[in-house]
């Protein structure tokens, strides 16, 4: 199965690593505070017949990262609920929601050392659907989107403030596709597939 390709790439990297892990245990952690947008790809697959499209929404973010040697660090991602707006073809929006998108992965940092230091990562994302409710012409109907697992890719560039500070733009691109139905009966498969790109300001320690 697609999610277990990360899993595996997690281990393999983390065999490879044991061996060279820090010496020095100070340090190894990274936290991060910043502000994200999940994108949705522009053709988002057909609802009802419809072609459907999901709207950008803007959010505060978190991370924490834990370095096991200089260059490879494990990631996990946070966020405030994201919302967004559902529209199909003809009819405008039918449908609001939430989702919380929390992503585990692995990174690559290319120049840990360097004041400047791309990298980049592979992960497992898991999206929680929620609180949503229908709108427009579905008005009174029962909608849900279901949750969704799939692999995320990441990319970023961290810039060294001092031996502590650090910013950091980054850009995922995220596997999500969730079945979603109305009054209990599916209408089709919502296919995000978003860009979740932004900056934060992090702290070593």
């Amino acid at each position: 199965m697609k999610v277990l390709l990360p899993l595996v790439i997690a281990a393999a990297f983390g065999s490879l690593a044991a061996p060279a892990a820090h010496a020095d245990t100070n340090d190894n952690w990274v936290v991060r505070f910043g502000v994200h947008a999940v994108d949705p790809k522009s053709n988002n697959g057909t609802l009802a017949g419809a072609r459907a499209s999901i709207d950008t929404s803007v959010r505060p973010t978190g991370s924490i990262e834990y370095l096991i040697t200089p260059n490879i660090g494990v990631d996990l991602l946070a966020a405030w609920p994201f919302q967004h707006d559902v529209k199909l073809s003809g009819l405008g929006k039918v449908a609001q929601t939430k989702q919380l998108p929390p992503t585990l992965g692995i990174n690559y940092h290319f120049l840990p050392d360097a004041k400047v230091s791309p990298f980049l990562g592979i992960g497992l994302n898991y999206t929680n659907f929620f609180d949503t409710k229908s709108a427009g012409a579905l008005s009174g109907a029962s909608v849900s989107i279901a949750n969704s697992w799939g692999v995320a890719a990441h990319a970023g560039i961290d810039v060294k403030l001092s031996p502590k500070w650090i910013f950091t733009a980054d850009l995922r691109w995220v596997d999500i596709e969730s079945d979603v139905k109305v009054n209990g009966t599916k209408v089709g498969t919502a296919k995000i597939d978003p860009l979740v790109y932004g900056v934060s300001l992090g702290y070593r320690f």
